[in-house]
């Protein structure tokens, strides 16, 4: 067999695009998926398909609440298995067309199990158990994550992870969900929607806490306006399982409370895949808590011919966030170094983050707390949805924007947003700090109206004390 130019193991968002990405650049490129779809995590049973089932409860609600704008529908019915299929089909499609880029770019797919076989060598272990050895010049890890679960749970009927709930059809009369960050509060507000009693339990002080404090709190408020319970500060004692009763026990700054449920979700983070994929005969590639560690500047591991990206690596003294269009950036970065391209470093400051609850949260850039922690003196310039009118047309007048300025230059250090389209609009603002902007820059963008995006106008007016709608 021909020797690669680069073999990838995994077809996750990093792997897949790399590879892509390879093919352009002229580069012999192989890709070992042990799933017999490609697209991994993220396109099968992560992003996609979770948002997919967002989607389904988005309409759900509207349809339910229709007549508040004047739409009145009758006999609104939840047909939790069309929505299975819904969210199944838009996977489908995503990972069919995924092998159809790589066709067009002459990207190789090998089904198997794949891992480091030796300097250069790749074994790949079919599903008939036979074994073959692919060459390669380089190597790239990007095997992905896994659903963590919390020792002492057992997954059932009753116990699962985000993986088990996307195959669910039937809603529970009371949903728990161990762990308030984007995964935990996407699954607590489609279930909500769909006619849960939700329960939220987070160890942490508040929900959502890697987002700017502001965030959290009015993230809260909204959760708390539609019902949903949220016990922060909370730890998880024991979950008792008896037939089909299900109680959790829990602690809280206020006492100790047992709580009753049909369902219990475990999302309380994801693990990195790197066992079984032959790094341990590598004594330069050093693992932290099993992720892979990096070098931020060139994503190569400890072996000049490895290089590792995604969900699966760590940086060391900073993190690294599992999200798809990280490992997206990534993979294209390690496409074009290995072709010879001098490709700019991917700025770990700049990673936006994005929650597909009801409302949204998105964020890019440095939180309030953090641009202080660095040094600089900040200024804050925050804008209501309440007073935005395209907001109040789409029936979702909740929420707002924050913009994170430092005195000295002006410059926008980080903005973020809770409320309708969140994840949308963040890209105006990932564009504008990308090219460092200030508040006064931001502020004189033309945007149309009445659109949402008007809030990053008066949010960065704001900045400067003079907002024109409050």
């Amino acid at each position: 067999m021909a020797t690669y130019d680069l073999v990838i193991i995994g077809s996750g968002p990093g792997g897949y695009v790399c590879a892509i990405r390879a093919g352009q650049n002229g580069l012999k490129t192989l890709v070992v998926e042990k799933d017999p779809r490609v697209g991994g995590t993220c396109t099968l049973r992560g992003c996609i398909p979770t948002k997919a089932v967002l989607h389904s409860a988005d309409v759900f609600d509207e349809a339910k609440h229709g007549s508040t704008v004047g739409v009145k529908a009758n006999g609104v019915e939840l047909d939790m298995d069309g929505v299975r299929k819904f969210k199944e089909d838009v996977a489908n499609k995503s990972s069919k067309g995924i092998d159809f880029l790589f066709r067009k770019n002459k990207v190789e797919r090998l089904h198997g199990h794949g891992k480091l076989a030796g300097p250069g060598k790749v074994s790949v272990t079919g599903a008939d158990g036979k074994e073959q050895i692919v060459e390669a010049k380089h190597v790239l890890i990007a095997t992905g994550s896994a659903p963590r679960l919390i020792p002492g749970l057992t997954l059932g009927h009753q116990v699962m992870t985000s993986d088990e709930l996307l195959e669910n059809t039937v809603v529970p009369k009371r949903l728990i969900v161990l762990g308030a960050g984007a995964v935990g509060v996407e699954f607590a507000s489609a279930y909500r929607r769909f006619g849960s009693e939700v329960t939220v339990v987070e160890m942490l002080p508040r929900l959502l806490p890697v987002e700017d404090e502001d965030i959290s709190t009015e993230f809260e408020r909204a959760f708390r306006k539609r019902g949903i319970k949220s016990l922060t500060s909370a730890k998880l004692e024991n979950v008792d399982l008896k037939g089909d009763a299900l109680k959790a026990i829990v602690t809280t700054p206020k006492g100790t409370e047992v709580i009753e449920a049909d369902l219990f979700l475990c999302a309380v983070g994801r693990r990195p895949v790197s066992e079984n994929v032959g790094l341990e005969k590598f004594p330069n590639i050093k693992l932290e808590r099993g992720f892979v560690v990096i070098d931020p500047n060139t994503l190569l591991t400890g072996e000049s011919w490895v290089s590792a990206i995604g969900d699966v690596v760590a940086i060391p003294g900073r993190v690294h966030p599992q999200l798809a269009h990280l490992a997206f950036v990534e993979g294209e970065f390690v496409a074009d170094r290995l072709a010879g391209k001098k490709p700019h470093a991917v700025n770990y400051d700049l990673v936006p983050g994005a929650t597909y609850s009801e409302p949204e949260v998105a964020s890019v850039g440095l939180t309030e707390k953090a641009a202080k922690e660095r040094g600089y003196k900040v200024k804050i310039g925050t804008f209501p949805f309440s007073a935005n009118g395209k907001a109040r047309i789409l029936n979702l007048a909740e929420g707002m924007a924050k913009v994170v300025a430092e005195e000295q230059y002006d410059e926008v250090l980080g903005v973020h947003i809770v409320g309708p389209r969140a994840t949308e609009l963040i890209s105006d603002a990932c564009s504008l700090l990308r090219l460092e902007t200030t508040s006064e820059e931001m502020l004189h963008v033309m945007r149309p109206h009445p659109t949402l995006s008007e809030v990053l106008t008066e949010a960065a007016l704001g900045v400067r004390g003079k907002p024109i709608h409050i």
